[in-house]
């Protein structure tokens, strides 16, 4: 911005898109008491300014713009996805962006305005309803940024249940992407994180009555379903031994895999967490995501967030509200339940509008034709005598396997034959499969890793 201005303000050609004359800068100067842009830095050392020239070419015509950028889009290499970890290359109905361009849904923010809200705040509405049911959980908010934040979220909505208990109990099962971005919360808010030791890929209940029975203070479990493995975990007892303790039961899932498995409600858990982009949000280099949070009735004024609820006007039409706000907009900060500052509808609308599109029976078929394909390729793997699973255990999507090789070698392979085969786990190699990859993508896969 400051090269921006210096280059703005020395031109002797002014543009006719940039905002601001000569006159209009040396006015701002004058009413703030500067001289110059380097005024503004002075306090900025010396030692770390960029004095060079930005790496910019010169001006182009469109046509030349989209011409570099056509050259630029080549370089990346378009893989056959056969990754998970949290990223999953799931089927997004073609309608979805196109109506998720439509200008009243693309550049709206938060909903304040009465003759705005009442055209977003049906749809976050219909999202909270679609998540509470795909969970099996009372309340949910209006969409979180993603599904680390969304848990590391309800570690501190454990805490403030817990009142005087600060620690929180989490499983070596969960994504260590999660773990860490948990840590960091609790680092900062004071938040004591105590891992339960995995045994054979899961969490044994025995291992959670220890910790349980000797840790102090315990506010709440975290648990993950699907686990960083791609197991199913049997979490039979977790609730019990929870409870019994005062503590609140967390479970972060994989929302699409919550079509066909025993829900976080079924569980007993009291809070429920994760990544929506499941619901057909592309991979697109990371983002944007959308994380979901769900909980039990009792705990809706210490959920975070906003909270969409439905109402009647004085006409008795229906109308829609946000509601229970606990924001730091509203109250002081100190005593806020969170201090998220953006929506993220417009994900959630994209959600919403997966689910409606696919309907209960769509996302359930694209939940078992995942769990199939993971399971063809399983097998087809250990046919070949080069592989072994990590874990003899029940699996979804997404298994972890051993390579009787050179496990990097064969990682090149896959990449040189347009493949991005799994994740490198340690030792091991995590596949993940969605009802994407077709048996002939898959059978290709096995053919080079049977080399």
């Amino acid at each position: 911005m400051y090269r921006y201005f210096e280059v703005l303000f020395n031109s002797e050609e002014m543009y006719k898109y940039f905002p601001h004359t000569d006159a209009d800068l040396r006015a701002m100067f004058s009413k703030v008491g500067i001289h110059s842009l380097d005024d503004l830095y002075a306090e900025v050392p010396e030692a770390i300014r960029f004095r060079g020239d930005y790496q910019l070419p010169s001006e182009m015509s469109e046509v030349e713009v989209r011409q570099l950028f056509e050259q630029l889009g080549t370089q990346n290499k378009m893989l056959t996805c056969f990754a998970g970890a949290g990223v999953y290359d799931h089927y997004m109905p073609a309608v979805i962006p196109q109506l998720l361009q439509r200008s009243e849904f693309l550049t709206s923010y938060t909903p304040y305005q009465a003759e705005i809200s009442q055209g977003t705040l049906p749809y976050i509405f219909e999202f909270q309803s679609m998540m509470a049911e795909l969970t099996g959980m009372d309340i949910s908010n209006a969409s979180m940024y993603d599904g680390s934040t969304a848990t590391a979220e309800a570690m501190m909505m454990a805490v403030a249940a817990g009142k005087k208990q600060n620690t929180m109990l989490v499983s070596e099962t969960v994504d260590s992407k999660t773990v860490a971005v948990v840590k960091t919360y609790a680092h900062f808010k004071g938040i004591d994180i105590k891992m339960i030791p995995a045994e054979d890929g899961v969490t044994k209940l025995s291992a959670l009555n220890s910790e349980l029975s000797t840790v102090e203070g315990v506010a709440g479990v975290l648990v993950q379903q699907p686990n960083r493995y791609g197991i199913v975990e049997d979490f039979s007892g977790f609730a019990e031994a929870i409870h019994a303790q005062k503590a609140l039961f967390i479970m972060n899932s994989v929302i699409a895999d919550l079509a066909v498995l025993k829900t976080p409600g079924e569980w007993g858990a009291d809070i429920a967490v994760g990544d929506a982009q499941s619901l057909g949000i592309p991979m697109q280099w990371g983002g944007p995501y959308v994380g979901y949070m769900c909980c039990t009735e009792k705990l809706i004024r210490k959920m975070p967030g906003r909270i969409v609820g439905k109402t009647v006007d004085n006409r008795g039409q229906r109308a829609f509200v946000l509601t229970l706000q606990a924001r730091e907009q509203h109250i002081r900060r100190q005593k806020a339940t969170s201090n998220i500052c953006s929506n993220q509808s417009l994900m959630a609308l994209f959600v919403t509008m997966y689910c409606s599109l696919m309907g209960k029976q769509g996302i359930k078929e694209a939940a078992e034709l995942s769990y199939a394909g993971a399971h063809y390729l399983c097998d087809e793997l250990l046919k070949t005598g080069r592989f072994k699973l990590t874990f003899e255990k029940p699996f979804f999507n997404e298994f972890m396997v051993k390579y009787d090789g050179d496990t990097d070698a064969l990682y090149h392979r896959f990449i040189d034959a347009g493949i991005l085969g799994g994740i490198k786990m340690g030792e091991g190699i995590l596949f993940a499969i969605t009802e994407k990859r077709t048996k002939e993508e898959i059978d290709n896969l096995v053919k080079i890793a049977a080399l």
